[in-house]
């Protein structure tokens, strides 16, 4: 078992931006956020700035609306949803664009998209 000095310490700014994170990726506000675990949107804005830290009730409906395991809150570890969170970002930064495209060049794309993923398949 480690001794106290070997404990990692709980980094409450790092905390508060995986919970500002994964909260942005669900696309959810701080306004619905605090609304379903009850606080105010206000505490929600100290947590994300690791102003303030949460009771363990918080934490455990935090997991259920983030829908994230306290590891990862806690300290980023269990799921990988850092990757995940890029993910859902980098399908924000192409499918954005993509609303000004006419369908012809919709349909265009796809067969770009679907040649594209095949060559990377076989590599």
């Amino acid at each position: 078992m480690k001794g106290y000095t070997e404990l990692n310490q709980l980094d409450y700014i790092e905390m508060g931006r995986r919970i500002r994170e994964r909260r942005e990726s669900l696309k959810l506000t701080r306004e619905d956020l605090a609304g379903q675990i009850g606080v105010s949107s206000k505490f929600i804005a100290d947590v994300e700035y690791g102003e303030k830290g949460v009771s363990l009730k918080n934490l455990y409906f935090l997991t259920q609306v983030l829908d994230t395991s306290a590891d990862y809150i806690l300290a980023g570890e269990g799921e990988n949803l850092d990757a995940d969170i890029e993910k859902n970002r980098m399908k924000e930064h192409i499918v954005r664009p993509l609303s000004s495209c006419s369908v012809n060049q919709l349909r265009c794309l796809e067969q770009i998209v679907k040649f594209y993923i095949e060559a990377v398949k076989q590599k």
